[in-house]
């Protein structure tokens, strides 16, 4: 297995609520290759059960990262998934585990990659998956479509590891910069905020969904960090007040 293409990979579990199923995605982790997992506000954490149930895969649960916020978990990654079983307002670009997995193993190691999974109960917020570049579906029973946490990572894992194996040696495109970080694009973002409403485009008291489309239109573009200094720089000859630097 080429252990390098999936050492850019993190798997992200957001505010995960039972132990258990820490240890489990652990194990899936470890089985399929991966060992780069990022926990937001877990539950219980580190607990006796997440150990009992990552059997062998101790090294990946001792190695997982805590986080306080999804913004620190995906400040340096550079394309971000969101998984996803429900239909949402305004739609985002959403694939299959197999179309996601071979589009996102393309990009290594020049962008460095998240796969986001949400809440045991109840998924990815709006506001999670609009932080998202693509959405991920696992293709399930339409009448019992909910896959235990563990499960669906094990899932979307075995996915990175075959396609991995099948790349072999994988070469990379060159490019002059690299891509700009999910932090960087979030600061783009909210520097555009600030000049709609300072342009008087945007309503702060009754935005609407104007941000989320227009969060939607600069998640499909592969920014990289000139790009971004460059339109920063732009919108704040347009409206130097509105900088927030």
């Amino acid at each position: 297995m080429k252990q390098s293409l999936l050492a850019d990979v993190r798997i992200v579990l957001v505010e995960p609520s039972h132990p258990g199923n820490i240890g489990g995605v652990a194990r899936a982790m470890k089985t399929m290759g991966l060992s780069d997992l990022a926990l937001v506000n877990p539950g219980r954490f580190p607990d006796p059960q997440a150990e009992w149930r990552a059997a062998g895969a101790q090294d990946v649960l001792e190695s997982a990262r805590v986080y306080p916020s999804l913004d620190d978990a995906l400040a340096d990654r550079q394309w971000i998934v969101g998984t996803s079983t429900r239909a949402r307002r305004i739609p985002w670009p959403v694939e299959s585990a197999e179309s996601v997995v071979g589009d996102l193993l393309r990009r290594l190691p020049r962008a460095r990659s998240a796969i986001l999974f949400g809440r045991e109960t109840s998924g990815l917020s709006n506001d999670e998956l609009q932080r998202c570049n693509c959405h991920l579906v696992i293709p399930a029973n339409p009448e019992y479509p909910s896959l235990n946490l563990a499960m669906a990572v094990q899932v979307v894992c075995y996915e990175l590891c075959r396609q991995s194996q099948e790349a072999g040696d994988v070469v990379t495109a060159g490019w002059d910069r690299d891509p700009a970080s999910a932090a960087q694009t979030e600061a783009l973002l909210e520097h555009f905020e600030r000049v709609l409403v300072a342009s008087g485009f945007l309503d702060a008291s009754n935005p609407g969904q104007t941000m989320t489309r227009f969060r939607r239109l600069m998640t499909r573009f592969e920014f990289d960090e000139m790009e971004v200094q460059m339109l920063r720089g732009v919108l704040r000859k347009l409206a130097p007040a509105a900088a927030g630097d």
